[in-house]
């Protein structure tokens, strides 16, 4: 018995997972500055803790601290504040060229993540609850956040940086479009 293997990609046999294209839409450019401030209140936090632990060990005679780092405390402050700065001002243009979000006729397609890539497609048949949230950062900058839930929590996508006119929408358009396909499903 003999069997025949054929190279069907012509890359000798070693296939390569099929690439996904980038979904059609970006999120909002009001996003970015969404994202910057969160990260700057995050990391302000950050910063002021960092000043107040700097002081304290500073102030206080720790001996469980090793000598090495004991001189270096003041140093504290800086680190964090040198970290926040370059996540407040890089880490927003960055999620932003990434964050990508589509709807076609069966599926909800979103690509998300820093340095690793995830794609996820949820189909519209799956779909058993679609949300829209806005805090107040978003409100103030006319964005909101659309969450797609399935049964599986693996599933359930989220689209953030969206216009609150086009989550409202899209969540609408989505919640009927599920129920027409589980209406037809019975």
């Amino acid at each position: 018995m003999t069997s025949v293997r054929r190279d069907l990609h012509g890359d000798g046999g070693r296939s390569r997972p099929p690439r996904l294209r980038p979904p059609a839409h970006r999120v909002s450019p009001r996003a970015i500055a969404h994202w910057a401030i969160e990260y700057l209140l995050l990391w302000g936090l950050a910063f002021g803790l960092s000043l107040g632990v700097a002081a304290w060990l500073g102030d206080t005679e720790a001996d469980w601290l090793p000598g090495w780092l004991a001189d270096r405390v003041g140093a504290l402050p800086w680190l964090v504040g040198g970290a926040g700065l370059l996540m407040v001002t890089v880490a927003p243009v960055w999620r932003y060229r990434v964050h990508r979000w589509e709807v076609s006729a069966d599926v909800v397609y979103t690509r998300t993540g820093w340095f690793s890539r995830e794609w996820l497609l949820v189909p519209v048949s799956r779909i058993q609850t679609v949300d829209t949230e806005q805090g107040w950062i978003e409100r103030m900058l006319g964005l909101a956040t659309i969450e797609v839930n399935t049964a599986s929590h693996t599933g359930s996508s989220q689209v953030s940086g969206l216009p609150a006119g086009v989550a409202t929408r899209l969540a609408g358009d989505l919640a009927h479009r599920a129920h027409d396909l589980r209406d037809d499903a019975t």
